[in-house]
């Protein structure tokens, strides 16, 4: 079953649960997703599907940092946005999940002692390795600390 299928589904319960504030963000979760679809002309992959639910996360994050303390209407309605894409997001690789997937890296690439020079032939392999499924600024982080 889709994202799409899956969120239309969380929607109509949160209708019949007369939620108004759950399905009003389901709502615009599932017109992302929907419009991203009609973009591409075809059904998405999950990888996409993903793609646009951090992007919404992201968004949604961007807001509640960006609004000032005084609008806790806006950060309130944003937090709860953040909190139910966060369901539909698949769970993110974590600091030693990604220093295993560099280590594997390292040894593929047959590279010891790591250098910043040798950084963009580990990311030019890493980064599909991870993609969808590390956040970019985590796993740069971490690599980071193998130049130290």
């Amino acid at each position: 079953m889709s994202k799409i299928d899956t969120v239309r589904a969380a929607m109509m319960q949160a209708m019949k649960d007369k939620d108004k504030a759950r399905k009003d963000a389901l709502s615009l979760l599932l017109s992302a997703l929907k419009s991203k679809m009609i973009d591409k002309r075809a059904d998405l992959t999950e990888e996409e599907e993903n793609a646009v639910i951090f992007r919404e996360i992201k968004q949604a994050q961007e807001t509640v940092e960006a609004t000032p303390a005084d609008r806790t209407d806006i950060i309130e309605e944003a937090k709860l946005r953040i909190s139910v894409y966060s369901e539909f997001a698949p769970r993110l690789m974590d600091e030693g999940e990604i220093r295993a997937e560099i280590d594997a890296v390292l040894a593929e690439l047959a590279i010891a002692q790591p250098t910043a020079k040798d950084k963009g032939k580990i990311m030019k392999t890493l980064m599909p390795r991870v993609k969808g499924k590390a956040d970019g600024a985590l796993v740069n982080r971490v690599l980071g600390t193998y130049f130290g």
